[in-house]
């Protein structure tokens, strides 16, 4: 076991290492750097000719240099990559180009929107997920079963941005009813309300988006868990316990239970640390929620790299740890398995 997660820790400087490095390579290649987005943006902000930037009419060659050399850009990009890798190794994420601020910094920021959509959504799924795919497990083939699947396949269905367009006309003042407000995860007021109308404000803000993420993530878990209970309960362990008298209720709980529960336990490291980190665009500006999601496609768009390229070295390490503490969690639950004698 211990060799197997040392050669893991191993494996996962080359992962680390072709993800960074690809990414950076591709970056080379995108026009319209952040030089030329910075120009553009000075230019439009100056009310030139259609706000379009013209190197050779609007800036001259030494504004430029300067601004190359500001962002490093005067460096050959073998240097750079080797000074990136340096610096991602003392966690040193750098200097968001567009927001002048630290990229730990930044992510701290747009966190607690991302943790609580994310963290809700995980817990929420969860809790119907797994009650109703062991229902369905023990009412295999039946109406409740076929009704049930029919109404997560077309939640799965519907795209998130979807239901929330039909949400805000329904609820938020769209078109219709105005029960839920559309902008922030709390009121303008909220640092004057009591603890409990705090909450109440906090949860009244994330009904309608929350809604949006569970619809459509809560399907996948549900076919999973009760795929893993159906596949149990016709295993031969199963028919022997029925067969020595042991009532269904027993055989469900006691016996099916803790088995079917080894891959949807084993997931829980990877979905409850995602959740920190969940993030949808379209969702997030549709509320008006500033999170991660929102974050990164800026970055993407504005060429921000040092976000771009500090986000991913930081989310790509944390789901090659959570990936390791998954594998080592399931040979916890489960000792039978020996990843050790695999290939033996």
């Amino acid at each position: 076991m211990l060799g197997y997660i040392v050669k893991r820790i191993l494996l996962m400087v080359p992962t680390l290492l072709g993800a960074l490095t690809i990414t950076f390579v591709v970056i080379q290649f995108v026009p319209g750097g952040p030089i030329e987005q910075i120009l553009a943006e000075a230019r439009t902000a100056g009310g030139g000719e259609g706000g379009v930037y013209r190197a050779g009419r609007d800036s001259d060659a030494k504004q430029i240099e300067e601004l190359k050399k500001l962002y490093g850009f005067d460096k050959p990009a073998h240097v750079r990559y080797v000074e990136m890798l340096g610096a991602f190794l003392r966690f040193d994420l750098g200097t968001s180009f567009l927001h002048n601020k630290p990229v730990w910094d930044l992510i701290k920021e747009k966190l607690p929107v991302s943790i609580s959509l994310g963290l809700w959504t995980f817990v929420i799924s969860y809790l119907i997920s797994l009650p109703l795919g062991i229902a369905k497990a023990v009412r295999e083939g039946t109406r409740f079963d076929a009704l049930t699947s029919l109404v997560v396949l077309v939640g799965f269905a519907i795209p998130g941005f979807v239901l929330g367009v039909l949400l805000i006309v329904l609820f938020a003042g769209g078109t219709y009813l105005e029960w839920f407000p559309l902008r922030g995860l709390t009121s303008d007021d909220w640092h004057e309300l009591s603890w409990p109308m705090r909450i109440v404000d906090y949860l009244w803000h994330l009904a309608l988006p929350l809604t949006c993420f569970v619809i459509g993530s809560f399907a996948v878990t549900t076919l999973l868990t009760k795929n893993t209970f159906v596949e149990e309960m016709r295993k031969q362990y199963v028919l022997v316990a029925r067969a020595k008298g042991l009532s269904e209720k027993r055989v469900l709980w006691k016996h099916v239970f803790r088995n079917a529960l080894i891959p949807l336990v084993t997931g829980f490291p990877a979905a409850f640390v995602g959740a920190f980190f969940a993030g949808s665009v379209l969702i997030e500006t549709l509320f008006s929620l500033d999170g991660l999601g929102l974050l990164g496609f800026e970055s993407v768009t504005r060429r921000d790299y040092p976000v771009v390229l500090g986000s991913l070295y930081l989310f790509t390490l944390i789901a090659l740890v959570v990936k390791l503490v998954s594998d080592v969690l399931y040979v916890v639950i489960d000792p039978r398995v020996q990843f050790g004698s695999v290939g033996r």
